[in-house]
């Protein structure tokens, strides 16, 4: 996973300065007397405002600790991938009761970390590092995306749908893999042949912007498939996403966007360019996982979480704007996909599916 050293620009500040921002703490309102459980996060590079999976585990942390005032929370900000193994071992040092790390690009560093402090409880989001003091939460956001794929299908008026990513990792990959399956089941439904760009499921290659946080290079790509034709863009690439969606906006209706992870009419400013959202439920999955090792249960490393559209861990956010130009039919095919998906008629399928 060396491969998130393509997007640390500048050199890495070392010493004291590579341990990212200092911890922020949570409201220490309540308290009973017991003894605190801490439940300490340690962001990958995109940072706590991604509007994407570090801002949606600290919501997690955050509703564990309105349910549990006995749980005190903080987390530390992460600025190159050096910095991951510093952060986590600064945490087994501070004596954290659960140490959750953030994004499959800190599954190394995690399992390093893990493996060293073998009484140490971890978790992890998009990642499965296989130790047994570390608990997995993972999405099969594969098929979420087949759903969102079938939708820009269905509303694309060029015949074009353009996807990226922000680098070639499964937690990324898996998005473009669902979304070019539900684009090629709606071909087949409807002897269309809506055309793919930027993402090649078969090949496993498409377009990067090698960059989670670089709204510049967000907004590069999705011109670069605007331009070959595409009129609804799916950026899998966090915060470097927001260069996308903010272009879309100010297009008036040239194209739209399918955004990813958190609705993206919560988590941005550009709601009105947002089809839909591909959304991984990572704030329950948090949430959930605090309050059982609180409260004192054994996290199972195996299965771990995997979130599915069966047990709700992934769907698709509701239209917003669009709502009104969805057509009826194309919805009810939607929601019926989504429930032969968790029902095993239709089987979804990409090499970066979560391992259990």
């Amino acid at each position: 996973m060396r491969i998130a050293s393509a997007f640390v620009a500048g050199g890495l500040v070392l010493g004291a300065a590579a341990c990212g921002e200092a911890p922020k703490d949570g409201d220490n309102a309540g308290g009973n007397g017991a003894k605190k459980y801490s439940a300490c996060m340690v962001t990958d590079i995109g940072g706590i405002d991604d509007k994407s999976f570090n801002t949606s585990a600290w919501k997690g942390l955050q509703e564990a600790k309105k349910a549990n005032d006995n749980i005190d929370i903080k987390y530390v900000a992460s600025k190159a991938e050096a910095d991951y193994e510093v952060n986590l071992t600064g945490y087994v040092n501070q004596k954290c009761d659960f140490i959750l790390a953030v994004g499959g690009l800190m599954s190394d560093a995690t399992k390093k970390a893990a493996t060293a402090n073998p009484n140490q409880q971890f978790g992890i989001v998009d990642s499965n590092p296989g130790v047994d003091n570390v608990y997995p939460m993972q999405f099969d956001t594969a098929q979420a995306a087949f759903q969102a794929g079938y939708l820009a299908a269905g509303m694309s008026k060029s015949g074009k749908v353009g996807a990226y990513g922000g680098l070639p990792i499964p937690p990324v990959t898996i998005f473009m893999d669902g979304f070019a399956d539900g684009v090629a089941y709606y071909n087949k439904a409807k002897g269309k042949n809506v055309q793919v760009l930027g993402w090649d499921k078969a090949t496993q290659k498409g377009s990067f912007t090698q960059s989670f946080t670089k709204q510049d290079e967000g907004k590069k790509v999705s011109d670069a498939l605007v331009a070959q034709g595409a009129d609804i863009i799916m950026p899998v690439a966090g915060g470097a996403g927001l260069g996308t969606t903010a272009a879309a906006q100010a297009s008036g209706g040239k194209y739209s966007v399918v955004w990813v992870d958190v609705d993206g009419c919560d988590s941005t400013p550009n709601c009105a360019a947002l089809l839909t959202t591909v959304v991984k439920n990572i704030p329950d999955a948090v949430k959930e996982a605090v309050l059982k090792a609180a409260g004192g249960e054994k996290l199972q490393p195996k299965p771990g979480f995997v979130g599915t559209l069966a047990n709700n861990g992934v769907s698709i956010a509701p239209y917003h704007d669009f709502d009104s130009k969805v057509p009826a039919d194309l919805k009810a095919e939607v929601d019926k996909i989504k429930a032969d998906i968790a029902a095993g008629t239709i089987t979804v399928t990409s090499k970066a599916q979560p391992t259990k």
